[in-house]
């Protein structure tokens, strides 16, 4: 008997009806610089729109580049069958990794691995990462879905991202500009975001508890807090970006992800300063005190794994930090100045 693609676990031709399903998804997400290539073997984008865009905006452009993933939080999301915001995770992951150099997002790509084939939950899928790119203002230029049977059980499916950006490269934020003085603001996260979770899976399991139990200290679902999306930083970026002009507002940006506060604001100090935080300017998410009251955790280790409530840091001027703080919360964003940069050696403390 001859074999076939589909004996062995891969449907073509429901492959062909999960691809027809995405280009919607897509089109929403591009600008004028997109150039459609719909079905071609690679996006394009302009870096010269009707020969004036860029070189308004960009004499000496730098491209910058990242890639990252979701991680275990997607196995909570197949648990629970909500696969409609791990693509914004995905975005986010890797865009405000971006934001961090000053850069502007322009495109992204992603990459979905599923254990089987499944139009309805790839579309999903993907409206997430849709929903991600317009959060960023960045166009899903296109990506690759491969259906890996053997690879990943049945109802498995892995996330990769991957976006450019550019900045100017006098306007580049390496962290060279920090120095003793400066202030350092926090941008609040939503939750969790996409860090920690196999810590967070384990704390569940060890109390018996499923995803979507009820949680009476918790003053909402258990699953909805798990599954709040990371927040895309973009807005609040551009938004100082472009009300103060002037290139020493900014001295430079941390997306706090593994390793918690400390670990990333000290990838981006220079030598001979450090920096100290009152973890008292601000009121981490309840999920976090239920994690560490359920798991007994202690809370060096909090720190070291989660955001715990702030999730990306600005460090600004003395003499512009008010300002920044001020024109963040007029746009809905409830920033807070944490700490300052002092002499030393790259610590990051945090005091409280």
């Amino acid at each position: 008997m001859a074999s076939t693609y589909r004996d062995a676990g891969v449907d073509l031709d429901l492959y062909a009806e999960s691809m027809g399903r995405l280009p919607a998804l897509m089109h929403r997400t591009f600008s004028p610089r997109v150039l459609r290539s719909d079905g071609g073997f690679a996006g394009l984008f302009r870096l010269d729109f009707d020969g004036r865009l860029f070189a308004r905006n960009y004499r000496e452009p730098v491209l910058v580049s990242g890639t990252d993933g979701v991680g275990t939080k997607l196995k909570i999301a197949q648990s629970l069958g909500r696969h409609d915001t791990v693509g914004i995770d995905l975005v986010a992951m890797c865009v405000n990794d971006l934001l961090c150099t000053g850069a502007e997002p322009l495109f992204f790509l992603d990459y979905v691995a599923m254990g089987k084939d499944d139009p309805d939950r790839l579309e999903r899928i993907v409206k997430g990462i849709s929903d991600g790119c317009i959060q960023a203002d960045c166009s899903l230029l296109g990506g690759e879905t491969a259906i890996m049977p053997d690879m990943y059980a049945q109802e498995d499916y892995d996330l990769a991202g991957f976006a450019v950006g550019v900045v100017e490269r006098g306007r580049l934020i390496d962290g060279k500009a920090i120095a003793p003085g400066d202030r350092l603001i926090g941008l609040p996260s939503s939750g969790i975001h996409s860090n920690g979770f196999s810590l967070v899976r384990k704390v569940i399991r060890d109390q018996g508890l499923a995803f979507d139990s009820q949680v009476p200290e918790l003053s909402e679902p258990l699953a909805d807090l798990l599954m709040k999306p990371t927040v895309i930083y973009a807005s609040a970026v551009r938004a100082v970006q472009s009300h103060y002009r002037v290139k020493q507002v900014l001295h430079g940006i941390a997306h706090i992800t593994g390793g918690g506060i400390a670990e990333n604001l000290a990838r981006i100090l220079p030598a001979g300063v450090a920096a100290r935080i009152s973890t008292n300017c601000w009121t981490a998410p309840e999920i976090f005190g239920w994690l560490q009251s359920a798991g007994g955790i202690e809370t060096e280790e909090m720190r070291r794994v989660f955001n715990l409530g702030i999730g990306m840091v600005l460090v600004v001027s003395a003499y512009y930090s008010p300002g920044v703080v001020g024109r963040l919360r007029q746009l809905g964003i409830d920033a807070v100045e944490i700490g300052e940069v002092t002499t030393g050696a790259g610590e990051v403390i945090l005091d409280g």
